[in-house]
């Protein structure tokens, strides 16, 4: 939901919540802007009746010129120096008031006499009767919660056994107890069909075996290709996930009548992660759960992931329908000849295209919810997705595990410091190859595009502890940071666009895995549960990566580490086309303003 003050002073604040994540922005006038310092930041939540000040990283060099590992201070004496802050630490489904207290005077003598803004602000609910759910984890190991919380420990070296589970909740969040959740809804009546790319986490397998007793009908089907390799010393390497997927199954006691083994189109990927709900002994498609969590430790704990519930009939007949041609297995076997993988490949790609029309523009995209699947020949539903990322009018996000696809970079290529601002989520740091075959393009703030990739800070400094990331902790062993799949159209426009599902924004996903996405328009509900989320993962990985390019903790003094002394320091970072600047303008025009 999206929310704003009065104007007040010179001030006005602007507020999204998500379920979570709360991203602010602070509209200020030119009078008001003589003499800040930053802002001291009140919350009040009036059900359980607690009222405190918000806590700080940054502090003042003045006031603390070394600050300690973990130390945290007080917005009163330490203020946000920023009109940019998001609160992570709101719960869902509740309703907060915010106060932004203006702050002046020096370091030594702060002037406390300024008003407050007050803004009332109402968090999304995490499970509703509506047509969407969406379920995050929490996607951030590498970071100084985890090292605080869990001291960057492997979960399974943490003890007692209560806080291992402390450790996996804090990184799963909500996202496995909505699995669970979407389960257990499937009464006796009902029948599940399942399609899973990994399927080995012991908890939500086990739940599945429970569900096959007590339902009418369960069906799975998973990637069961023989793949398996010899690494570097020789040693055969099991297929994967094929030898993981059949070990969990037999240990679940999942009956064999109920597995589908997926094996044909051997060279491609089994890719999707999907559930449909039918009701019933007329099994009638009713809900879907989809996304791109794995059903995998992974999956749920390390890298970043979402699920997506989505109650909407005509969406559970369309993957009904397509679990219905997986279920048979199509393409190409392993032996086949050549010609004969050719034929059985198209054909396959025809079929997936014939289940329903995909839009190739905006204007086919209907508001409501569209399901895509893959594969399917050319690249018009990708080049769709370029569309919305290059043609946004205010603001285009996109989460990429795999790489920046040359489609993208070709259209975003001629953008300006003058178009719509992108932001780009990376895996990895977007840099050349040397095995390429093609130049390198580069796309940057130039061309008005920002990036994000997954680093983590590998030295303690000042208040900076130390951290590790998913692979250290034995959670990922190849996407480590950024697995999601998700695009945002203007996301905080009045006709918001949604993208998310399990193709990587790919040729591969497009023409070759079997994947499925959503495109969600006009849905401001999901707008601003995936905005704020992605707020909070490119925030986050924003400053590791730019600390990682430039090695800024080796100079302090110059550094972001400390706030800065006068207003002269910090103000003008928010002058006419910086970075801040943009990024303040899409919160503050942003439409479909309501009441807490």
């Amino acid at each position: 939901m999206r929310f704003k003050s009065q104007k007040e002073h010179g001030f006005q604040v602007f507020a999204v919540a998500g379920v979570n994540t709360i991203s602010f922005a602070i509209e200020a006038s030119s009078e008001a802007k003589e003499g800040l310092l930053g802002f001291t930041v009140e919350r009040f939540d009036p059900k359980e009746k607690q009222r405190y000040t918000m806590p700080g990283f940054k502090v003042f060099r003045s006031i603390i010129p070394n600050p300690q590992k973990h130390q945290q201070v007080s917005t009163a004496e330490h203020p946000i120096q920023s009109f940019l802050w998001d609160d992570f630490t709101a719960k869902e489904g509740r309703v907060y008031e915010y106060a932004f207290k203006p702050l002046r005077g020096s370091p030594k003598n702060l002037d406390r006499s300024a008003q407050p803004v007050t803004i009332l602000v109402r968090t999304e609910p995490l499970v509703t009767p509506n047509d969407h759910d969406v379920f995050f984890n929490r996607g951030v190991a590498s970071s100084q919660a985890y090292e605080r919380k869990f001291g960057n420990l492997k979960p399974d070296l943490l003890k007692p056994a209560s806080k291992r589970q402390e450790a996996l909740d804090w990184l799963t969040r909500d996202l496995d107890d909505a699995i669970l959740r979407f389960i257990s809804s499937a009464g006796p009546n009902d029948t599940l069909l399942c399609c899973f790319y990994e399927f080995h986490f012991e908890p939500i397998v086990k739940a599945l075996a429970a569900a096959q007793r007590k339902i009418r009908e369960l069906k799975i089907i998973i990637d069961a290709k023989v793949n398996e390799t010899k690494d570097k010393n020789g040693k055969l390497q099991a297929s994967f996930p094929r030898a993981e997927n059949l070990k969990a199954i037999k240990s679940a006691q999942i009956p064999e009548s109920c597995i589908i083994r997926r094996d044909h189109n051997p060279s491609s990927i089994q890719h999707n992660k999907f559930m449909v709900l039918l009701n019933g002994a007329a099994k009638i498609p009713t809900e879907v759960w989809t996304g791109s969590t794995n059903i995998s430790m992974g999956g749920l704990t390390g890298q970043t992931n979402v699920g997506h519930w989505v109650r909407d009939r005509a969406v559970a007949q369309s993957f009904k329908d397509y679990w219905d041609l997986l279920a048979s297995n199509p393409g190409s076997a392993k032996n086949d000849g050549r010609t004969e993988a050719t034929r059985k490949k198209k054909a396959y790609r025809q079929k997936v295209q014939d289940l329903r029309k995909a839009p190739t523009s905006l204007e086919e995209i209907r508001n409501g919810t569209t399901a895509i699947f893959s594969p399917r020949a050319g690249l018009d539903v990708l080049d769709l997705y370029v569309k919305l990322v290059d043609e946004a009018k205010s603001l285009a996000c996109i989460t990429l595990a795999f790489g920046v696809n040359e489609r993208f970079k070709n259209q975003l290529n001629d953008n300006t410091s003058q178009n719509h601002l992108v932001f780009l989520l990376l895996e990895k740091k977007d840099k050349p190859s040397k095995n390429s075959k093609t130049p390198f393009a580069v796309i940057n703030a130039k061309n008005n595009v920002y990036k994000a990739w997954g680093s983590y800070l590998e030295t303690s400094v000042y208040q900076w502890a130390r951290e590790t990331n998913a692979r250290f902790l034995d959670l990922n062993k190849h996407v480590s940071y950024i697995h999601s799949k998700f695009l945002l159209r203007d996301p905080l426009s009045a006709d918001p666009i949604v993208v998310t599902g399990s193709a990587n924004f790919s040729k591969a996903s497009t023409n070759d895995n079997d994947e499925n996405m959503l495109i969600i328009r006009g849905n401001k509900r999901v707008a601003d549960i995936y905005f704020t989320e992605f707020n909070r993962l490119f925030n986050h990985y924003y400053f590791r990566a730019v600390t990682e390019s430039t090695a800024n903790f080796r100079s302090p003094e110059e550094s972001e580490l400390f706030l800065k002394e006068t207003p002269g320091e910090w103000l003008p970072k928010y002058g006419p086309g910086r970075l801040k600047a943009k990024r303040l303008q899409v919160l503050t025009s942003m439409m479909g303003i309501t009441k807490a």
